[in-house]
């Protein structure tokens, strides 16, 4: 029987794991993290609710793979990246590194006196 090359990557703030694995070509991405052993090692890991993705690409558990694919698990985000960027621009515009009204580079023209 023909077997594909896969590996199956979750990671956590503190390490990352990588179990490579040789699989069927007619796997799907449900069947190779199940048989990868990943979900004893990470009981937090649910798959109805962590999404997962092959390179970076989101993808969904019955989709197949191919011969050197790395399945990733991503973890849910803490925080929304939309936020964090607007608290940061808050911040800035506080404490004069941004402009109040455009929120960029202030004009030290300006704020010349």
């Amino acid at each position: 029987m023909h077997l594909i090359q896969v590996e199956v990557v979750y990671a956590l703030p503190e390490r990352q794991t990588v179990l490579s694995l040789r699989v069927s070509p007619e796997a799907t991405v449900r069947e190779i993290i199940e048989q990868s052993g990943i979900l004893q090692q990470f009981p937090d890991i649910d798959l109805e609710q962590n999404a997962v993705g092959i390179f970076s690409r989101q993808i969904k558990l019955g989709q197949s793979v191919h011969d050197g694919d790395r399945i990733e698990i991503y973890r849910p985000l803490l925080a929304d990246p939309k936020d964090i960027r607007r608290r940061r621009a808050e911040q800035a515009k506080e404490e004069g590194r941004a402009d109040k009204v455009t929120g960029g580079r202030p004009d030290p023209k300006r704020t010349r006196k």
